[in-house]
């Protein structure tokens, strides 16, 4: 994993716009219908090659793919493994519960749910290596093309997983993620032998106290929260940890978010991760005040902060100096070469979901990139 060691890098945390032609795909796979494999397959390497190209004339430096093929960032597991199956929708977050009309208000804006959250029924075995072989190939060849300073792979950890489809067979909570973490080691253990930075996506850390494990009581919660790291960090045992990172938040969605766990409660589980660099939130309203949660923490050395300076969820283009003024709040705390510019969240988590216009996104990237080259230009002077 490049560090900042002559300037900000920047990244992002994984998933951008589909294009049209691929949402069609995904879209149609997803409500069963019949797909033509090899259009797809040329669809989604026009994509990558463009999605690559367009962070790179951002100014982006560690790119992913935008989690182009995926119709969700924790959901497109339920093709790739067996013992998935159905669509269960669970109760509405907690923060958004006593707001209905808020929640229709949404549901128009952002476009109509067209993912399954599928519950596990069966056991877990990997059923679909070619899906992944085809996501590094498409990126690999991008990546050859374009040149971009360094590259990731998203993929969904044991613990979103289980937050997102509901165990319905195995025998207890941690026997379920047990089985996840092993069939999906194959898939980290891939990314990282293709050469690309591997990113597992955590938000069951965070978000999943108020959403897909909201029946628990803050205590069951942080116990729940516990073992999912000691099962990421089991599945991941053989892989660097500078090839590695996590991404943590509270909910990529629009909303109260009066409901999201504190930092300080969650982040000693956090910081017991193996992977070297943790992205957060820290642009949006609800949790821009927890640098100080960090600035006060015991970080260990070895590890690399990616705040988010950039919100997913609104279509205000951040000013430069803003974002520059946030990247120095956090150099200050572990210094300019442990730290990395990101986003809060992607802005195509669910494919075809989404607050913020395609171009803004980029235009949003482009600002990140801006306050990262004010940021250098203070904190790397000679």
């Amino acid at each position: 994993m490049q560090r900042s060691t002559d300037r900000i890098l920047t990244t992002h945390v994984g998933s951008l716009p589909r294009t049209g032609r691929v949402l069609g795909f995904l879209v149609g796979k997803e409500q069963g219908e019949p797909v033509d494999a090899a259009a797809f397959d040329d669809a989604l390497r026009e994509a990558v090659d463009d999605v690559v190209r367009r962070q790179i004339e951002a100014g982006i430096d560690v790119v992913s793919d935008g989690e182009t093929s995926k119709i969700g960032y924790a959901t497109y597991i339920k093709d790739r493994l067996s013992g998935f199956e159905g669509h269960h929708p669970r109760p509405p977050h907690l923060d958004l519960a006593p707001h209905p009309e808020f929640r229709e208000a949404i549901a128009r804006m952002i476009g109509e749910q067209t993912f399954k959250r599928a519950a596990c029924v069966g056991p877990i075995e990997v059923v679909d290596r070619d899906a992944l072989r085809k996501d590094l190939d498409n990126l690999r060849a991008a990546v050859n093309r374009h040149g971009p300073r360094d590259a990731f792979v998203n993929a969904a950890s044991p613990g979103v997983i289980s937050s997102f489809q509901h165990n319905r067979y195995y025998p207890t909570h941690e026997a379920y993620v047990d089985a996840i973490a092993a069939a999906m080691r194959e898939e980290y253990e891939a990314i990282a032998a293709a050469g690309f930075v591997l990113q597992l996506d955590c938000p069951d850390l965070a978000m999943a106290r108020h959403t897909g494990f909201q029946e628990l009581t803050e205590e069951e919660f942080l116990k729940r929260a516990e073992y999912q790291v000691e099962a990421l960090n089991g599945a991941v045992a053989d892989i660097p940890a500078e090839q590695m990172r996590m991404h943590v938040c509270w909910g990529n969605y629009e909303g109260p978010h009066d409901h999201d766990i504190a930092l300080e409660k969650i982040l000693g589980i956090v910081l017991k991760a193996k992977p070297q660099a943790i992205l957060f939130e820290a642009a949006n309203p609800r949790h821009r005040h927890e640098w100080t949660v960090w600035r006060d923490a015991k970080i260990p050395d070895d590890k690399v902060l990616v705040p988010g300076c950039i919100m997913s969820t609104t279509n205000y283009v951040e000013h430069p100096e803003l974002v520059a003024q946030q990247i120095e709040q956090f150099a200050a705390i572990v210094g300019p070469e442990r730290v990395i510019a990101g986003t809060d969240c992607g802005f195509g988590t669910f494919a075809g979901l989404g607050r913020v216009d395609a171009r803004i996104a980029y235009k949003k990237l482009r600002s990140l990139a801006d306050g990262a080259r004010i940021a250098s230009q203070r904190l790397f002077r000679r």
